[in-house]
């Protein structure tokens, strides 16, 4: 008798640990969204001010400063974390475009403004990159704790779902830019 109730105790102790364990890292990947999705909104608050700030200098760049416009938009509404790395990973492709068009104009280059405005973004961009990485490792964590034996059955039990990675959707993302200094 006090054998099968050790190992009731035992089981329903289990139960509680992996349960506890499910929910920590469940809010760890909020907690790293949450993270990611502050660094985008700085970045989208940013975009503005150097749109505003280039469209001084390169007015025909019309086209590239309405997208980036644009997609600054779309990121600020609620996605899902597929859509949002989507909007986001263009979004910084559009932002690298214009930094380069910024470089054919030398007084732009020179306006404390942009330099201060370029400066926050890449600073953005470090944060947002650090961000990604705790919430990717999180939910790396939290997928494998609902996938593996025992704990898959508590998940499935209590409705523990996986998240989805923030992951690149384009491959020109991986590749190391050309830095050109003549």
């Amino acid at each position: 008798m006090i054998v099968t109730l050790l190992v009731i105790g035992l089981l329903i102790f289990q139960v509680v640990f992996i349960y506890n364990r499910l929910i920590r890292l469940r809010n760890n990947a909020r907690e790293g969204w949450s993270g990611i999705d502050v660094q985008l909104k700085r970045r989208a608050d940013l975009v503005p001010n150097l749109v505003t700030t280039v469209k001084g200098y390169a007015a025909h760049e019309k086209q590239l400063l309405e997208e980036i416009t644009t997609l600054r938009n779309k990121s600020i509404a609620g996605q899902t974390v597929p859509d949002q790395a989507k909007t986001a990973s263009e979004l910084g492709r559009s932002l690298k475009r214009l930094l380069v068009i910024a470089e054919a104009y030398p007084d732009l280059k020179a306006d404390k403004n942009f330099l201060k405005l370029q400066e926050q973004l890449s600073e953005i961009e470090n944060y947002l990159q650090k961000s990604r990485r705790y919430y990717n490792g999180t939910v790396r964590e939290l997928n494998i704790k609902i996938e593996s034996f025992p704990s898959n059955l508590i998940a499935r039990l209590f409705g523990f779902e996986k998240f989805d990675f923030f992951a690149l959707t384009d491959e020109s993302d991986r590749m190391v830019p050309e830095i050109n200094l003549n």
